[in-house]
C-alpha cells in the first residue's frame, strides 16, 4: 500500500511517500522549494523583465508570493489576477485592488494568457510531483490515499480578526475532537470557511485516491509525538516553530490541554520560553497572546506540567526549531524516524489513518515502529 503525504509550508514542501512494505526509514521523500516560493521567484523574474502576468488557478499561501507581486508591480508591469487566485493575498478583494493588481474574469484571463505570461497558483501540484518521481523510476500510479497538509487561516468576515478566527476554529476542533488528528479532512467534508484547504482540493480533482487535507502545526506536533522518547512522556509540551506561525500545544493522558499560536517573526527565545512557561503552568490566557498581535490561547487543563523534569517536557520541531536552541527550558529536539523535515508527513498518515480507517491497520504498525516487511527497496519490484 502506497500514500503519498505533502506538507506544504512557507519554505518548503516536504513530501514523503509511504510504502507498507518497507521500513519508514526507507520511505523516498523530497524536501523542494515551496509552491508560495516557486512562485516567488516567477514572479521577481518577470519583475526583472518588467513582463505582463496575468495569475490564474486557486487561493494558495501567500506571503513570497505576495511580495513576488508586489516587486513586479513596482517594476511598472501589468499584474492581473481572477478573483480566487488574487484571495492568495487577502480575502479581501478590494484591498487586493489596493495593492495595484487588476481583478479580471476567468474568460477575460483565458484572453489576456493569448498575449501575455499566465502563472497558475495552487498550493498542490500533483502532476508535477508525480512527474518529478517518474524520472526516479517511482510511479504513483496505485496509491491507496493523498494527504497534503496547509495552513489555513481560513475565511473571516470583514468585521472578524482572522487571527482570531483562526483561533475560534482550532478551539472549535479540539473541543469536539480532543485529538490532534481532529484536524484532518476527507475530502467532500472540509469545513466550508477553510478557503486554502477547499482550494487544495479543487487541485486534486483529478486524483487516482481519496484526499485528506490537514493544517500543518497539527500534522508536525503528531508527527513529533512519534519520536520514542517524546512518545515515553505521558505529559509534555511540543512547539512547531514555523518559518511564519508558532505552535504549541500541551499534551496529557486525557488529550489536549492547552494551545497557543503565535506569529514567528514577532518572537525571540525570552518571548517564547516565557509563553511556553506559561502555558505549562496553566496561567497563559488568550490576551497574553492576541494582544501581542498573535492568534490566541486556549488552556483547558489548568494542573501544572512541570518543566524541572530530570531530562525534558519541552519538546521542539519545525525549521526555525533553532530559536529555543541554549533554552533554558533544555528543550528536546525531536527527529521521528530520523527526520525532523518529514514530521508533518507522518502526522498526516495518522490523519489518514483517522479518515480512513479500512487503512489504518498498516499505518499504524508503522508509526509504531512494527510496520513493513524488512524488505529492502531493492527487493521490491513495484517502486
Amino acid at each position: 500500500m502506497k500514500i503519498l503525504t505533502v506538507d506544504v509550508g512557507t519554505g518548503t514542501q516536504d513530501i514523503f511517500l509511504y510504502d507498507s512494505r518497507v521500513d519508514l526509514e526507507n520511505g523516498f521523500k523530497l524536501v523542494l522549494p515551496s509552491p508560495t516560493m516557486i512562485i516567488h521567484r516567477t514572479l521577481k523574474e518577470a519583475a526583472r523583465r518588467k513582463e505582463a502576468v496575468v495569475l490564474t488557478g486557486v487561493t494558495m499561501g501567500g506571503g513570497p508570493s505576495a511580495w513576488g507581486a508586489e516587486a513586479l508591480i513596482k517594476s511598472g508591469a501589468p499584474v492581473f489576477a481572477t478573483p480566487d487566485a488574487a484571495r492568495s493575498f487577502d480575502d479581501d478583494l478590494e484591498k487586493v485592488r489596493q495593492m495595484g493588481i487588476q481583478i479580471v474574469s476567468e474568460d477575460e484571463a483565458a484572453a489576456l494568457a493569448r498575449n501575455i505570461r499566465s502563472v497558475a497558483l495552487r498550493d498542490f501540484d500533483f502532476a508535477l510531483i508525480a512527474g518529478t518521481l517518474r524520472q526516479y523510476g517511482v510511479s504513483l500510479s496505485s496509491l491507496a490515499a493523498v494527504g497534503v497538509a496547509v495552513f489555513d487561516h481560513g475565511a473571516a468576515p470583514a468585521d472578524i480578526s482572522d487571527r482570531q478566527f483562526r483561533f475560534d476554529y482550532l478551539d472549535q476542533i479540539i473541543r469536539a475532537e480532543n485529538d490532534l488528528t481532529g484536524f484532518a479532512h476527507l475530502a467532500g467534508n472540509i469545513p466550508p470557511i477553510m478557503t486554502r484547504l477547499l482550494a487544495v482540493e479543487r487541485s486534486a480533482d483529478s486524483l487516482p485516491a481519496p484526499l485528506v487535507v490537514m493544517d500543518t502545526a497539527p500534522a508536525a506536533v503528531i508527527g513529533a509525538c512519534y519520536d520514542p522518547l517524546v512518545a515515553s512522556k505521558s505529559r509534555k509540551l511540543v512547539a512547531n516553530v514555523g518559518n511564519f506561525h508558532t505552535l504549541a500545544f500541551r499534551l496529557g493522558p486525557r488529550g489536549i490541554e492547552g494551545v497557543f499560536e503565535h506569529h514567528t517573526g514577532l518572537l525571540d527565545r525570552n518571548a517564547l520560553e516565557a509563553l511556553l512557561t506559561a502555558l505549562a503552568d496553566g496561567s497563559l490566557t488568550h490576551a497574553d497572546v492576541f494582544e501581542h498581535q498573535g492568534h490566541g490561547a486556549l488552556v483547558y487543563e489548568h494542573t501544572p506540567i512541570p518543566l524541572n523534569a530530570p531530562d525534558f517536557n519541552v519538546v521542539v520541531t519545525g525549521p526555525r526549531r533553532s530559536l529555543l536552541r541554549g533554552s533554558s527550558l533544555k528543550p528536546y529536539f525531536a527527529v521521528p524516524f530520523g527526520d525532523m523535515m518529514i514530521a508533518g508527513c507522518f502526522g498526516l498518515l495518522a490523519g489518514i489513518a483517522r479518515r480512513l480507517p479500512e487503512l489504518a491497520g498498516p499505518i499504524t504498525a508503522s508509526l509504531q515502529g512494527a510496520g513493513g516487511s524488512g524488505t529492502p527497496p531493492w527487493e521490491i519490484e513495484d517502486i
